[in-house]
C-alpha cells in the first residue's frame, strides 16, 4: 500500500515531507492528518532537522478535504465531527509551531485546507498556475478550523473578503496578502536560497524567533510585553549560541553551526 506521506532527511538536515494523495490532489483524510500530525510532531523533536520543505506530489498541492471523508462526516454526530475537527486542528498546530523552519510549495490546487497547510509554513512560494480558494462556503461551511491560522497570516480585511466571496487567489495576489512570499516557477532554486540562508542562523535561536513572533503578534506594547521580550534577548544573550555567535563575530570566522566548507 502507498503511503499518503513520504518523509526524508537528507545530509545537511532538510526534512522533505511531500504529500503523496496525488490521484486524489493530495486531500485531507484521516489517514493523511495522521500522518502528518506524527510527522512534525517527530521532526520538532529531532535534533539533526534544520529545516522542513512540505510538498504535494502530483498536480496539485493539496485540494481540501477528501470528498469521501466529507461526505462520512455527515453520518458523524457533531461530538464525533468535533473530535474530527480537533484532529485536523492539532495537525496545523503541529506545523505552526514547529521550531524548524518550513518552507512550503504551492501548485496547481490549493483549495480548503490545503490553504491552512500554507499559511502554517513559514516561506512560502507560490507556483504560476497555482490557484487558492477558501472554498467552504460553497458548500454550506465555514472555514473554522484553519481560520486562527489563515486570519494571522492574511488578517482580518483579507480573510473578510475570501471567507465570504470564496474567490480564486492567483500568486500574484497571494503575496499581495501575504498568504505566499515570492512568485516563482524556479521553486527549487528558491528553496536552496532559503535553505542556505537558514544555515546561517543558530537553530535554537530560530526556533526562539519563531515562537516570539507567536507571542508577540497582535499584542499592545504594555509593560508586560516590553518585558517579557527583555527576558527573551537576556536569556538568548547568555545562551550558549549567543556566546558563541558574538565571539565569532568579534573572532571574525564562522559560528560552529554555519556550514564551514
Amino acid at each position: 500500500m502507498t503511503s499518503p506521506l513520504l518523509v526524508t532527511l537528507d545530509d545537511r538536515g532538510t526534512a522533505r515531507v511531500t504529500l503523496n494523495r496525488p490521484e486524489k490532489h493530495n486531500a485531507f483524510d484521516a489517514a493523511l492528518i495522521a500522518e502528518l500530525t506524527g510527522a512534525f510532531t517527530a521532526i520538532s523533536a529531532d535534533p539533526k532537522v534544520r529545516a522542513v520543505v512540505l510538498r504535494g506530489n502530483g498536480p496539485s498541492f493539496c485540494a481540501g478535504a477528501d470528498a469521501g471523508w466529507m461526505r462520512s462526516s455527515a453520518d458523524l454526530s457533531e461530538v464525533e465531527n468535533r473530535a474530527d475537527a480537533l484532529r485536523l486542528s492539532a495537525m496545523l498546530a503541529a506545523i505552526n509551531d514547529c521550531p524548524k523552519p518550513v518552507i512550503a510549495v504551492a501548485h496547481g490546487f490549493v483549495f480548503g485546507g490545503g490553504v491552512g497547510l500554507i499559511a502554517c509554513a513559514d516561506l512560502v512560494i507560490a507556483r504560476s498556475a497555482v490557484k487558492f480558494r477558501l472554498s467552504e462556503v460553497r458548500l454550506g461551511l465555514t472555514p473554522a478550523t484553519i481560520s486562527p491560522f489563515v486570519v494571522a497570516k492574511i488578517g482580518a480585511s483579507h480573510a473578510r473578503r475570501y471567507f465570504i466571496t470564496a474567490e480564486d487567489i492567483g500568486p500574484e495576489q497571494a503575496v499581495h496578502i501575504g498568504l505566499a512570499h515570492i512568485h516563482t516557477d524556479d521553486a527549487d532554486i528558491q528553496t536552496v536560497h532559503w535553505l542556505t540562508t537558514i544555515d546561517q542562523g543558530a537553530p535554537g535561536a530560530i526556533a526562539d524567533a519563531k515562537a516570539l513572533i507567536r507571542d508577540v503578534a497582535g499584542r499592545p506594547i504594555t509593560d508586560d510585553l516590553r518585558a517579557l521580550t527583555a527576558d527573551r534577548i537576556a536569556a538568548r544573550r547568555a545562551s550558549d549560541e549567543g556566546r558563541e555567535g558574538l565571539a565569532a563575530f568579534i573572532e571574525k570566522r564562522k559560528p560552529k553551526w554555519a556550514p564551514h566548507a
